[in-house]
């Protein structure tokens, strides 16, 4: 009688799809949070291998491309802009999302609005695969 209990209690806890959210919430908060703290280190955990993120001067592809272009962000003492998550979705299988919310100059004002794409990785850790802001800010 005690394999079929231990064979439930093997079995992985999924997490609800609000749980997801909330989650994913926090991943891209601490994200965001990398960039306040001036840690190009923590930047770089986030980004999954195949990343690609749009800029004004084009696309960059990978994790070390997206790094190399993102470093210039990240040296100074004070961050040149920084962004909240506002509003998460996560697919019914619990392995993509999406993200988005203000980006803020150094002064505060919002300027822009980012979109991240995530993808659960085997692990269950979240990493970026998509970034893209457009111009224009919408706060909600």
């Amino acid at each position: 009688m005690m394999l079929p209990l231990l064979a439930v209690l093997a079995w992985p806890v999924l997490a609800s799809h609000d749980e997801l959210e909330k989650m994913l919430l926090q991943r891209e908060q601490a994200f965001a949070d990398s960039m306040e703290k001036r840690d190009f280190a923590a930047f770089k955990t986030f980004l999954a291998d195949e990343a690609i993120f749009f800029t004004s001067d084009g696309v960059l592809r990978g994790k070390q491309d997206v790094a190399q272009g993102w470093k210039v962000y990240y040296q100074g003492e004070q961050a040149p802009f920084s962004w909240q998550p506002r509003q998460v979705e996560v697919l019914a299988s619990g392995d993509l999302a999406h993200s988005s919310g203000p980006v803020f100059n150094a002064k505060g004002e919002c300027f822009a609005t980012f979109n991240s794409i995530w993808r659960k990785q085997q692990s269950g850790e979240w990493l970026v695969v998509f970034d893209k802001g457009t111009p224009g800010c919408v706060e909600k």
